[in-house]
């Protein structure tokens, strides 16, 4: 698919068919989140797949119940990792390129799944304490993106944009 076209077929999608992720598109997703860009090429993050049922249905409970996070076969929980940064880069590695280069890779997923035929939606509101006990985080890391993945469980409803002339500002 056209790149340009992906973006404009992207959307987010909160309803999800009862249908697995093939285990070759899941991989092919978690290639191209590694192959994000990122500060000094550290890939300050860490990616957690989260498949069984127990664990998404206590994602919805971190998560504010939003009940589409345990329909999806697959979540993927991206999460910062500040120390790994910090180690070039200090206390800016840490604060800010970790949490840039976690979510540039889940953007790149975002895309990936999409040009493979799967819908997801970007998550951030979720009690961070209470997803990283649910994972098992490493110490250090800070869960920063739920992402669940799967088959759209219902048409697309694209919503307007806001128009370039509204969003864009040229320094002269």
């Amino acid at each position: 698919m056209d790149f340009i076209k992906l973006t404009e077929e992207r959307h987010s999608m909160r309803k999800y068919q009862f249908k697995p992720v093939e285990e070759e598109k899941l991989t092919r997703i978690l290639e191209a989140a590694n192959r994000a860009p990122s500060a000094g090429n550290l890939q300050g993050y860490e990616i957690y797949i989260v498949k069984k049922k127990e664990h998404r249905q206590a994602l919805v409970k971190a998560a504010y119940e939003q009940e589409f996070l345990a329909e999806a076969p697959v979540v993927l929980v991206f999460c910062a990792d500040p120390p790994r940064s910090a180690e070039k880069y200090g206390e800016r590695g840490a604060t800010l390129y970790s949490i840039q280069d976690a979510t540039i890779a889940c953007a790149y997923a975002q895309l990936a799944a999409k040009s493979l035929g799967l819908d997801t939606v970007w998550v951030g509101a979720f009690d961070e304490q209470a997803v990283a006990g649910i994972i098992h985080v490493e110490a250090g890391l800070r869960p920063l993106v739920l992402l669940p993945v799967g088959y759209a469980g219902k048409e697309a409803q694209l919503r307007p944009r806001r128009p370039l002339k509204d969003l864009i500002r040229e320094v002269k």
